[in-house]
């Protein structure tokens, strides 16, 4: 008679699998990251800080006028100057506290370093005013082309910094995307329609103002979907 001992197969441990960066000798990720994060204050003031320097600025020299080189500069393209050099500092200040910048945060300090030394370069401030024109109207196609191909390109940029399921992103993603178009439209409307006063406000509070609203109505959807602890 057979052992059933004998005949029955050996157990095999599983393997756990192994962390690519342990195995490659590299210090754990979360070693990279800072212990310690900054408060929201300061958060704030990096974030929103160069955009107030920049409405003080304008309305400081508004109506005044820089030469340089042989050449005039308006207000609003020297407040830009000192705007741009601002954004920069602040956001890499923001990534060594931090330790990351989302996609969109990048995309977003890409196009405003581009556009606004065109805006010197050209000395034309109606680039610059363009600014929310190109950023959200290019994060608004891209939305809507992630949709076409099934996929979240939100959840993607923002690198998945809210906890809601797939089908969450997809509903939220589909009306962001409708949401940029339409903001990049408003942004026409204002500039080429009103003053450089009226657009400047519009630029540093109504933008927020809108933004925060639009968050404020998808905080239902947030909380339906919301994946991690309550």
């Amino acid at each position: 008679m057979t052992d059933p001992d004998k005949s029955r197969a050996p157990d095999i441990e599983p393997i756990s699998p192994v962390e690519p960066a342990t195995a490659a000798g590299a210090e754990p990720q979360d070693a990279a990251q800072p212990t310690a994060q900054p408060s929201p204050l300061v958060k704030q003031l990096l974030e929103f800080g160069p955009l107030m320097v920049f409405l003080a600025a304008y309305l400081w020299l508004r109506d005044a006028s820089v030469t340089v080189a042989g050449r005039d500069y308006g207000g609003f393209v020297v407040a830009i100057v000192l705007f741009v050099p601002l954004q920069i500092a602040s956001a890499l200040v923001l990534r060594r506290l931090t330790g990351r910048l989302s996609r969109m945060q990048l995309v977003t300090l890409a196009m405003v370093v581009v556009l606004g030394l065109a805006t010197v370069l050209f000395n034309d401030e109606r680039v610059f005013k363009m600014k929310s024109t190109f950023i959200f109207g290019l994060f608004g196609v891209l939305l809507f082309i992630g949709l076409w191909r099934g996929q979240s390109w939100l959840a993607f940029v923002l690198d998945q910094a809210l906890p809601i399921s797939r089908e969450g992103w997809m509903i939220l993603t589909r009306r962001m995307a409708w949401f940029f178009l339409i903001f990049a439209a408003m942004n026409e409307l204002v500039w080429r329609n009103f003053s450089t006063d009226i657009y400047v406000l519009w630029d540093t509070f109504g933008q927020m103002g809108v933004m925060f609203v639009f968050l404020m109505g998808n905080y239902k959807l947030i909380d339906r979907y919301w994946t991690g602890p309550r």
